[in-house]
């Protein structure tokens, strides 16, 4: 039903490949534009428009290595690094 489709960036001019299973991705979503860029352009644009999260040190409650978060810690409530905080919601489910 569908086949692959030759395209032109609008942001670079190179030539990307619409293929037919993305062709049918757009159709089952309703789409009806084909896309205008690349993946690479696709993924820059997408990325300049994310604020960088900034990340505050700390130190983690339970072994007490340093541990980087994206929120501000409270001095009330504990925090906990990364392989903490997976182990503690691996034990709770």
């Amino acid at each position: 039903m569908y086949e692959d489709k030759t395209l032109i960036c609008k942001d670079c001019g190179k030539e990307f490949v619409f293929t037919a299973g993305e062709q049918e991705f757009y159709a089952e979503k309703g789409f009806q534009n084909e896309p205008q860029r690349c993946k690479t352009c696709r993924d820059a644009r997408k990325n300049a428009t994310k604020a960088a999260k900034e990340l505050y040190t700390t130190t983690c409650a339970k072994c007490g290595k340093e541990a980087k978060v994206p929120f501000e810690p409270k001095s009330d409530r504990p925090v906990y690094c990364s392989e903490c905080f997976a182990e503690m919601k691996a034990q709770q489910a």
